[in-house]
């Protein structure tokens, strides 16, 4: 660099025949990078799971947990007035999130069912489970020809922790290979949960046993995925230790839920202490945010265990405020889904779910657009490109909770690429 005529700076530069050359293995490398964070656009994700011990399950339940909840809101959330008090939400926005959460639990009350053959369930004798694996087989047939089945749907097993591998596999292929014959297909949207994984070896044969039952199906290859549960400290130390996993799974791994009450067992909290936003619980989802982030493998959080004492309003209520500071909790956190185990939760869960995402909609629709625009939003912020797909992420993830085909006018989840010079 010198100093030109009249003051003005000239940039002398170095041309190299090719830069990269310098750098060995940058095509490697970038392709690594490439197949561990690829960069996505945010899907739909279910706000919710809810788990029905498999023994009590039909094909009559989520439209029995609809009834309850709808039962229990127009009893005891009969106007908006009634939400802007209870859950903290502004009059107008009140009005919105009612109306909204009574289409809802009219329309779909359940996103994402899981039947559960592990802690719900319990350990039987080997010829009830397989009797009951067979028979949730048949109802879930019955579901997808009524057309009642959830968007996201599936088992929970037992887990290889507890020594006996082959009955959870047991379980699922008998519930497996009865649906197919039954329904003539595997159903969309399937998943099947994957609990207690002390080891991370375990998820490496879980993924095994899926392909051997693809085969025996003769379904695609990749069809059956799976979700893990983060559910003991020895579970946080493994992932810490494993930026290569979600790869290593070859696309089976879908999904990280985290189980707050075996986890806060399993550091030795008191029962009293044993609560979904505990500082060790954030702590383990923290670790579950930074080893997922870029992955595509979805978050949930754990659940309430707990249901209203009585259907007083006073307990109902006091159990709705209790449940939406939970979710609350786990949404300032970055985790949009968490697990449902009681009819009333279907209340408190899209009440607290529209209000968080409909709360911010306009305001973060008018900071994308005038960042497009390439003019300040008039508000004093100066937002930066992460900013921006921070929005617009946030965006996308509320037109999908919403059940909406955009979150705003002009402002979608592509407004800025999700990963900087892509």
């Amino acid at each position: 660099m010198r100093a030109g005529l009249g003051g003005q700076i000239t940039i002398m530069r170095v041309t190299l025949p090719d830069p990269l050359a310098h750098i060995p293995g940058f095509e490697r490398l970038f392709a690594e990078q490439s197949a561990l964070y690829p960069a996505r656009e945010p899907a739909w994700q279910p706000v919710h799971t809810v788990y029905v011990p498999a023994d009590v399950f039909s094909a009559g339940t989520v439209a029995e947990w609809g009834r309850a909840a709808s039962a229990l809101f127009g009893a005891h959330l009969a106007g908006p007035e009634v939400l802007a008090e209870l859950f903290g939400v502004p009059g107008d926005l009140a009005r919105a999130v009612h109306d909204r959460v009574a289409a809802k639990l009219a329309a779909e009350p359940v996103e994402d069912l899981r039947i559960d053959f592990e802690d719900g369930y319990g350990v039987c004798d080997p010829a009830r489970e397989d009797a009951d694996a067979a028979a949730a087989a048949v109802s879930v047939a019955a579901m997808h020809a009524e057309g009642t089945l959830p968007r996201r749907w599936g088992p929970r097993v037992k887990s290889f922790a507890d020594g006996d591998p082959g009955r959870s596999v047991r379980t699922l292929d008998v519930f497996l290979t009865a649906l197919v014959e039954r329904a003539g297909l595997l159903p969309p949207g399937f998943t099947v949960t994957f609990p207690k994984v002390l080891m991370e070896g375990y998820l490496g044969q879980f993924a095994a046993c899926l392909a051997e039952l693809e085969r025996g199906l003769a379904l695609a290859p990749g069809t059956l995925r799976f979700e893990i549960q983060v559910e003991a400290p020895q579970t946080v130390l493994f992932l810490h230790r494993s930026p290569g996993l979600v790869p290593s799974l070859g696309g089976r791994l879908a999904a990280a839920h985290f189980g707050v009450f075996d986890y806060t067992a399993a550091c030795g909290l008191p029962p009293h202490e044993q609560r979904l936003d505990h500082p060790a619980c954030d702590h383990a989802r923290h670790v579950m945010q930074t080893v997922f982030a870029g992955t595509g493998v979805e978050l949930s959080d754990g659940s309430l265990a707990a249901e209203p004492a009585t259907d007083s309003a006073h307990d109902v209520h006091a159990l709705w405020r209790r449940h939406a500071r939970l979710i609350g909790h786990s949404l300032a956190h970055g985790f949009y889904q968490g697990w449902d185990m009681h009819p009333s939760h279907l209340v408190s869960r899209y009440a607290a779910t529209y209000a968080f995402h409909l709360a911010p909609m306009a305001g973060y629709a008018g900071r994308v657009r005038a960042w497009q625009e390439r003019r300040a939003a008039g508000d004093g912020l100066l937002d930066e490109p992460a900013t921006i797909r921070s929005l617009s992420a946030a965006l996308g993830r509320a037109a999908h909770a919403l059940g909406e085909a955009a979150a705003a006018d002009g402002a979608g989840a592509g407004a800025v690429p999700l990963t900087p010079g892509r």
